[in-house]
């Protein structure tokens, strides 16, 4: 139905080189493979990316040890140094 001659495919290859570059032929060509790649995954049924849940570990409890953030940890101001100059 659209039968293409090699003289037709050449002259519009041509013209899309005219068109995008030398440089831009490389990522036209890597973006069209990319985008067929993902198609064909999505028929298959393949997922990219895996987007089940994954189960966390229980936080670990912390202990509190010291004077000073015991102290502060029950709301008690911690016990000023015999050093420090009052003001």
């Amino acid at each position: 139905m659209f039968g293409f001659s090699p003289i037709a495919i050449v002259i519009i290859l041509v013209i899309v080189f005219l068109i995008f570059g030398a440089g831009k032929l490389p990522d036209i060509g890597s973006g069209v493979g990319k985008a067929l790649k993902n198609f064909k995954n999505s028929l298959s049924g393949k997922d990219e990316i895996d987007v089940t849940p994954e189960e966390e570990p229980a936080p670990k409890k912390r202990q509190i040890t010291g004077s000073k953030t015991a102290a502060a940890s029950k709301g008690k101001k911690p016990a000023k140094s015999k050093t420090a100059k009052r003001a």
